[in-house]
């Protein structure tokens, strides 16, 4: 064989050794890391357009990604929410129904079959299902709702570790910690769970007071006086006289159960912690404050405080962020940002979630899949948190399950024209705490339509698009008599193909 015959073999070896190897790498099944914060309105996040504080690793997720921005939950509390995620099934589905229950770990959730095509899986930090994990490789979770100071974390052998330092950062450590041990030969799937930011809203030492000279204007409805919305004017969520100056804020601590936080400080912590709030109460002695006066300065302290907890979790954020993209794993990876819920940052004047209203139904969702997403991409379709387990699924080439409630995003990261869905389904069952009445609803683009049950008999129906607060409850108003009947029919035919047996006997006992 002569030479120019030789190399032109060589040659054609090497062109196909390079689109074989090529083709190995497109088609290596992508990582999935999940990033799930605790209470983080979508008002504070720069990418949906709030100016209430810088979030640029957050941000940087939207620039290089997409913004879900009508991204929804099935139930708006803590551990309904990471059940629903896993399983991609309503509330009534996969029976976690609210925080006095315990969820079923053994039963189908995505990260199992993940596993089953050769996925390494992991959960750390927050995950508040009162249950042992189950489909994971590795999992490192907080005790319950954990601290935000030297928190103790459950370890897979079931023994307990307190671990010195701040929870975000130390979620974050024991997250890159995994990333780095793990089969470099295998997809994976990380869950990141933050406890940032739920109450009581304890900032990192270096974020102390990086908010005290911002004076925050107050939500145009913070006196709203609940007219014709019975279950609004019953609750116990309100910054006016929910809102412990202790527990909350900080100061004051013997008046109510503040201290407990602080037994978890070291020395040295709890000497910058208490002295920067000693500051705060002399200042708010000194002010003598009663009515309005004292609720707008709870309102400002709360703000405060909340935003310069979220300030920790943007950063780590980023450094996780910046951890995929320094090991070269930013191609190959879709990250997802979200929060548990929504929250409520002096909207109605209260704090903390539930309600079927925007504020806590709707949730920050922001998605980054270089090859497949376009960077700066917003996406209006209405999505929900039970979306997950099937996008993950179908990312991962595994046929969804029949029984799985959501719908995979993929065709609107491909920006496919597809509307995933006409309405969303909604149902809060907790009766008890923050005294919110247990209610279930539908949302379509424009209106919505809630039942509130056990504590009131009661119907409520808004139209978002003249009134996006949602302050006027339209339930009787007879020129929307044509909407509120087809609404109706179209919450009963979400209760039935998501087999809600509790809503659906209240709805067969209503009469029209």
């Amino acid at each position: 064989m002569n030479k120019s015959i030789i190399s032109l073999f060589a040659a054609v070896c090497m062109v196909f050794g390079q689109a074989n190897a090529q083709k190995k790498v497109t088609s290596k099944k992508p990582n999935i890391v999940i990033i799930i914060s605790d209470d983080h309105a979508f008002q504070a996040i720069g990418a949906y357009g709030g100016k209430l504080m810088p979030t640029p690793g957050i941000d940087r997720i939207a620039n290089e990604g997409m913004v879900m921005q009508n991204a929804f939950v099935s139930n708006s509390i803590c551990g309904p929410s990471r059940a629903c995620i896993l399983t991609g099934k309503h509330s009534a589905a996969n029976g976690f129904k609210d925080n006095l229950s315990k969820f079923d770990a053994s039963q189908d959730v995505f990260v199992r079959r993940l596993q089953g095509v050769g996925y390494q899986t992991a959960w750390v930090g927050k995950w508040h299902l009162e249950s042992t994990p189950q489909g994971f490789d590795f999992w490192n979770i907080l005790v319950g709702q954990g601290y935000y100071y030297n928190p103790d974390f459950i370890q897979m052998d079931g023994s307990v570790k307190r671990m010195e330092g701040y929870v975000t950062d130390l979620t974050t450590d024991i997250a890159e910690g995994w990333l780095e041990k793990r089969d470099k030969d295998k997809p994976f799937c990380l869950v990141v769970g933050q406890k940032a930011t739920h109450r009581v809203w304890m900032p990192d030492l270096q974020d102390l007071g990086k908010f005290d000279k911002e004076n925050f204007a107050l939500p145009t409805n913070f006196y709203d006086n609940y007219e014709d919305r019975y279950a609004a004017a019953m609750q116990d969520m309100n910054i006016e006289k929910s809102m412990r100056l202790g527990y909350d804020l900080k100061i004051m601590q013997g008046l109510d159960m503040g201290r407990e936080n602080l037994t978890r400080l070291n020395a040295n912590q709890k000497k910058t912690y208490t002295d920067y709030y000693k500051g705060i109460e002399k200042e708010f002695i000194s002010k003598n404050l009663s009515g309005k006066a004292l609720t707008e300065w709870k309102y400002q302290r709360y703000m405060k405080d909340y935003l310069s907890t979220a300030v920790s979790l943007d950063r780590n954020v980023g450094r996780l962020m910046d951890y995929l993209d320094e090991n070269g794993l930013k191609e190959n990876t879709l990250v997802i940002y979200m929060s548990d819920q929504g929250f409520y940052l002096g909207e109605h004047g209260w704090f903390d979630k539930r309600f079927m209203y925007e504020e806590s139904f709707k949730t920050p969702m922001i998605i980054r899949y270089p090859g497949v997403i376009k960077p700066g991409t917003v996406n209006k379709d209405m999505v929900m948190n039970i979306d997950i387990a099937p996008t993950a699924l179908e990312l991962a080439g595994i046929k969804i399950p029949k029984e799985i409630h959501g719908q995979s995003m993929l065709p609107l990261f491909q920006n496919k024209k597809k509307q995933v869905r006409d309405a969303v389904y909604y149902h809060y069952f907790e009766f008890g705490e923050h005294n919110v009445i247990p209610h279930f609803g539908v949302r379509t683009e424009r209106y919505k339509l809630i039942r509130f049950y056990k504590g009131a008999d009661k119907w409520e129906l808004y139209d978002l698009q003249t009134d996006p607060r949602e302050m006027r409850n339209l339930i009787y108003d007879p020129s929307y008599a044509g909407i509120r009947k087809e609404l109706r029919t179209r919450l009963t035919e979400l209760v039935t193909a998501y087999k809600d047996g509790d809503a659906a006997q209240i709805l067969s006992a209503d009469k029209e």
